[in-house]
């Protein structure tokens, strides 16, 4: 028998909220955290507005030494040192003694590129014959593997510690990774997640593809439009999610509270084949991806009562309301709530699902699905597939039983995982 896995932990950098009070506050009231940034316009971008987590030199004293702040260029590291510890004491988990490692525990934490301006800063220095002063440190800020090697070692973690990267699908894949991991007994806990840099050296390629909104710079705020027929392109963010993974068995040995069960998930990819590309998701994929992750998660079609979607707010939100009807056979007033995180943070690329993860886990502990910000006037072609009702514009009262979380990512690459109300039987 597979082992049954909960999240017992939850951390969290976002654009709307460091820590989970903040995040979970901005969440229940619809607080964006995209704003107008003067570097981005300095530059020239068309595009100059974006979401970035607000992190104070006396926050990141609290998480790193004075020796490892020394030279410390990486924003994506940081994000992802401060929601992956977090989550981990929010487990109520301590930290392996200096002798030996927890062997029972693994990390598994996800990027796209990360330390982009500690790359471009030690450029700079080789190329002016430098190279002596590019610090201790450079290599380990600007390697992918350098988030889950850091953590690794804040938290003396023993088991499989490995990084993962699959583009906006990083956090949601990651997830599955890790369930599948403790599912085999191979670990008892995993830590998951992803974290993205931020800056004009990452969304710059983005403005340069011209698939960001660039008629909102003045008012940032309503520039995210998941499911709104005046979506424009999606606002870049960045930030970082993370979850701890535990077997139910060994949560329930040591008394910790279970935000939620992980059923299951999926991962595929569309090949790029049929409708499908290097930016455009294969129809057929996202459906199989759907199907499989509730295939492997035992749920029915119609047992899925909250999704919160990957929607960009690009012209592809329509196509993934269709794909989820169509794989769920529902529609109307049947359709599942269904909710968009990046209407409030952006589009945190490689952060993304696990950002969007933590905020889906939280409406289970909350008893409540998030409201959808700036989509006041849903796409015609989203009004013929779904009621209304089920695209809450405010957050309300509504307690989860089986919700499902989708990403998509650049490359056509898919991932779904299942969560499920946990309750202690």
């Amino acid at each position: 028998m597979k082992r049954r896995v909960v999240v017992t932990g939850l951390g969290i950098c976002a654009p709307n909220g460091v820590g989970l009070s903040n995040f979970c506050n901005s969440l229940i009231k619809g607080i964006s955290g995209i704003s107008f940034h003067k570097d981005l316009a300095d530059l020239g971008l068309g595009c100059q507005i974006a979401g970035k987590p607000e992190i104070t030199e006396s926050l990141k004293e609290s998480y790193f030494t004075a020796l490892q702040l020394r030279g410390l260029n990486s924003s994506g590291l940081v994000y992802g040192v401060m929601a992956g510890t977090d989550a981990w004491l929010d487990a109520g988990l301590d930290k392996a003694d200096r002798d030996q490692p927890d062997w029972d525990s693994g990390i598994l934490f996800g990027t796209g590129i990360l330390g982009i301006d500690k790359l471009r800063e030690s450029i700079y220095l080789i190329d002016d014959n430098n190279a002596r002063r590019l610090g201790s440190n450079s290599v380990m800020q600007t390697m992918a593997s350098g988030i889950s090697a850091y953590l690794g070692g804040i938290l003396g973690c023993g088991n499989q510690v490995t990084t993962n990267s699959s583009a906006c699908a990083t956090g949601t894949e990651g997830a599955i990774m890790g369930v599948e991991r403790i599912r085999s007994g191979k670990a008892q806990r995993m830590l998951v997640g992803s974290c993205s840099d931020s800056g004009p050296y990452i969304w710059g390629g983005f403005d340069a593809m011209r698939i960001l909104p660039s008629n909102y710079n003045g008012k940032p705020e309503e520039a995210s439009r998941p499911m709104s027929a005046s979506a424009s392109g999606f606002v870049p963010g960045s930030g970082a999610g993370a979850m701890v993974l535990e077997s139910l068995d060994s949560a329930l040995e040591r008394g910790a509270k279970i935000y939620a069960e992980v059923l299951g998930g999926a991962v595929n990819s569309g090949g790029q084949r049929g409708t499908g590309s290097m930016t455009a998701p294969n129809s057929q994929a996202v459906q199989r991806c759907i199907l499989e992750a509730l295939m492997d998660a035992g749920v029915k079609k119609s047992e899925v009562d909250v999704i919160n979607g990957h929607l960009t707010a690009t012209s592809k939100d329509a196509e993934e309301i269709r794909n989820w009807s169509e794989a769920l056979e529902c529609s109307g007033e049947d359709f599942p709530f269904i909710n968009a995180t990046k209407g409030l943070v952006g589009h945190c690329l490689a952060a993304a699902g696990s950002v969007e993860c933590v905020a889906a886990l939280l409406q289970f502990r909350e008893g409540l699905v998030f409201g959808n910000r700036n989509c006041q006037d849903i796409h015609p072609d989203i009004l013929k597939l779904v009621d209304a009702s089920r695209i809450p514009q405010k957050t309300i009262s509504y307690q989860p039983k089986i919700m499902a979380k989708a990403s998509f990512g650049f490359g056509d690459v898919n991932a779904c995982i299942i969560f499920k109300d946990y309750k202690e039987i």
